[in-house]
């Protein structure tokens, strides 16, 4: 099985993406983790990465598809989720004409909607649990509130150290982010838009608003 999923930043994507894994016991791939992957390593496309990564651009396609590309073959025989790619119309041609001619066969799409304002809440609310990022610790949601231990908030589900990304501090930042995911000319929201005109995936949209078990409840509910 493999899957593509969409969601704005602070859509709880990550979180969801984890979940599906996890029931159908694939490779969650995240393309931010491809990239720390050849950054760390020093390759020659992570280094040519890393500098649209601290501009907060778009790494460009020459150097972020044959990103991908080696990471799903990889992946090719246990079936994959991917998340955090592609990013743009002219990313999400250049999958699927790709996927065609290795022969991988994409099943699902699954996007999930959420409000724009109420994504950019989300973000600036968010603490990172040092050992998961897909552990959901978030200061404004009840359900998911660090837990308190020794005068410190840490992650509610593991009891780790929890942090911010800067970005995610960063109104300006926040704001780029979303002007890319919600562009729906050439952004990700028109390579959400070309997936749903193509043949063969199922797509499944979702209300992001909602609670983490309803949320992936609907999702796992139309996979069935």
């Amino acid at each position: 099985m493999n899957i593509l999923a969409f969601g704005p930043n602070g859509s709880g994507k990550g979180t969801q993406g984890a979940i599906v894994q996890k029931k159908y016991n694939i490779d969650h791939i995240e393309s931010g983790a491809i990239f720390r992957e050849h950054i760390k390593g020093g390759t020659e496309l992570g280094k040519k990465a890393k500098e649209y990564i601290d501009r907060g651009d778009l790494v460009p396609d020459d150097i972020t598809i044959p990103m991908v590309l080696e990471t799903l073959a990889r992946s090719r025989e246990k079936g994959w989720l991917l998340d955090g790619f592609p990013r743009s119309l002219a990313q999400a041609e250049a999958l699927d004409k790709a996927l065609n001619e290795s022969g991988m066969k994409l099943d699902y799409v699954i996007e999930i909607v959420l409000d724009r304002q109420i994504a950019k809440d989300r973000i600036m609310g968010r603490r990172l649990c040092v050992n998961d990022n897909n552990h959901p610790n978030h200061i404004a949601f009840e359900a998911i509130k660090p837990v308190e231990k020794d005068g410190k908030l840490v992650c509610r589900v593991c009891g780790g150290d929890l942090n911010t990304r800067a970005d995610d501090q960063d109104e300006e930042a926040i704001n780029k982010r979303h002007d890319i995911y919600y562009d729906e000319t050439t952004g990700t929201m028109a390579a959400v838009n070309f997936f749903k005109n193509v043949d063969g995936p199922k797509v499944i949209s979702v209300d992001g608003s909602k609670s983490i078990q309803d949320v992936s409840e609907s999702i796992l509910s139309q996979m069935d």
